[in-house]
């Protein structure tokens, strides 16, 4: 059985306050998108990795992909408008061979070796899987800065990447994304709408995706504490 990972890693460092694409922006001395590359460096059952890339950054990824010991055929593309659309475009460069491809977000640096492991098990078991966890945080639906609901929290799970899928799952998801003009914020929402099963991988508080400045922070602050990365 062989495995493809796709990363995604073609937004832009705006909302950090960066003028860098967000793969490249510093983050305890190495650029962001080395994090994910050094786990994927980890994970023995992946053979090839497609990385999904903002235009003029291919040459600084390959010197990055050589630092971080992955030892894999790696193919670069430019992304696209959209994250959906970059995981479209990558996910044409993904090997036929390919059993399950597994997509990750270069913005999430701490995820682990084991994660990625555990969802490409989970994918090959039951066809689809992804990190997530609890919703522990009371939620509120607002309206007009006014309360106006309190949700049933039982069940809820915040999403993360890794998510893996079998490949002839994920490339018939996105397909059908595009011929119905459906857009979403995760790949494991175009699989559900095909009815598919898709399960739980136990994901990680510190797997926290890095959006803004405050994201930015508290990343540099657990890796100065020597958090294992």
């Amino acid at each position: 059985m062989k495995t493809s990972a796709i990363i995604v890693a073609a937004g832009s460092g705006r909302r950090l306050g960066h003028d860098l694409p967000k793969a490249f922006v510093t983050l305890g001395g190495h650029p962001m998108l080395y994090y994910p590359l050094r786990a994927l460096a980890a994970v023995k059952d992946v053979s090839e990795a497609v990385i999904a890339l903002p235009a003029g950054t291919q040459s600084a990824a390959r010197s990055l992909i050589e630092s971080t010991g992955l030892d894999i055929p790696v193919k670069l593309t430019p992304g696209g408008a959209e994250r959906q659309d970059s995981v479209r475009i990558a996910l044409e460069l993904v090997s036929a061979e390919s059993d399950v491809v597994i997509v990750h977000d270069a913005a999430r640096p701490f995820a682990t070796a084991d994660l990625f492991a555990a969802c490409i098990r989970a994918a090959y078991a039951a066809g689809a899987a992804i990190a997530a966890i609890a919703v522990t945080d009371t939620l509120k639906q607002v309206d007009e800065n006014a309360i106006v609901a309190t949700a049933r929290r039982a069940g809820l799970y915040r999403a993360q990447t890794p998510q893996a899928f079998r490949r002839e799952l994920l490339v018939r998801a996105h397909r059908e994304a595009v011929r119905n003009e459906i857009a979403a914020t995760d790949d494991a929402e175009l699989v559900e709408r095909l009815g598919e099963r898709v399960e739980i991988v136990e994901g990680s508080p510190l797997n926290f995706k890095i959006t803004t400045s405050d994201d930015l922070a508290l990343a540099q602050a657990l890796i100065a504490s020597h958090l294992p990365t």
